[in-house]
């Protein structure tokens, strides 16, 4: 079993920034490919970035990739989104999620691990 737990969530002003962490535990953290999630009120949960295992391989939604950035310390067994010019549209709860050994996804259903996600609310 693969626990996961999200942190970092608050309250910015559009154009700030915020670092979100997932700390994952009960497997070989180079094991899991992970991925990050968001749903905001009203809608449905969207893929927002994932990362290979090793860190290799890193992909974005297209509305995040120039000011989003995704990371893994595989060390401390934490991955990072580093999430800079923040507009009030990123505005929602996100998630962490994991999976054993799969090449790098964005379907949510192919991560069994998820977290129970952090707010990030983003004022105009």
């Amino acid at each position: 079993q693969v626990q996961v737990l999200e942190s970092g969530g608050g309250l910015v002003q559009a154009g700030g920034s915020l670092r979100l962490s997932c700390a994952a535990s009960g497997r070989t953290f180079s094991s899991l490919t992970m991925g990050w999630f968001r749903q905001a009120i009203g809608k449905e949960r969207e893929f927002v970035a994932s990362i290979s295992r090793r860190g290799g391989s890193r992909y974005y939604q297209d509305y995040v990739k120039d000011r989003f950035t995704i990371s893994r310390d595989n060390a401390k067994n934490t991955m990072y989104l580093q999430m800079n010019s923040l507009k009030p549209e990123d505005t929602a709860v996100y998630y962490c999620a994991a999976e054993l050994n799969i090449s790098i996804s964005s379907r949510e259903s192919d991560y069994h691990y998820w977290g129970q996600g952090t707010q990030v609310t983003v004022s105009s």
